[in-house]
């Protein structure tokens, strides 16, 4: 999944605090990488172990600009695990890997500074 933003747009409408709540944003650990040529725009596929409360999952991520897939194995992102199931082409991406982009619009994924276990939730 991959949803375009204007970097220059304003802030969206406020939201209630309970509505932040709502997003379940875990860290996952990427364990496989598959390239997704049947994508309209360069993507991979990935499967991401969010540990035993959330599971395995299957995400499409238009991450390739700056990530080769041996740069992506082992490597932990931030995703939104509760959000409905989106087809892709033939592809089913279960959840939304998290980035920003930078100022050619390509994704660049968060780092994280200390190490983290697989589903823990973002605060």
């Amino acid at each position: 999944m991959h949803i375009d933003f204007d970097p220059n747009s304003p802030i969206l409408e406020n939201i209630e605090f309970d509505d932040f709540l709502k997003v379940d944003i875990r860290i996952g650990e990427i364990i496989d990488v598959q390239d997704f040529p049947e994508a309209r725009k360069p993507s991979y596929k990935l499967i991401i172990d969010f540990g035993s409360g959330v599971g395995i999952k299957k995400s499409s991520a238009q991450i390739s600009h700056h990530y080769s897939k041996q740069t992506l194995m082992g490597k932990k992102v931030l995703a939104v695990v509760n959000f409905p199931p989106r087809q892709i082409g033939k592809f089913m991406s279960e959840v939304l890997v998290m980035g920003v982009s930078d100022k050619n619009n390509n994704i660049v994924l968060f780092n994280l500074d200390k190490d983290v276990p697989n589903g823990a939730r973002l605060h």
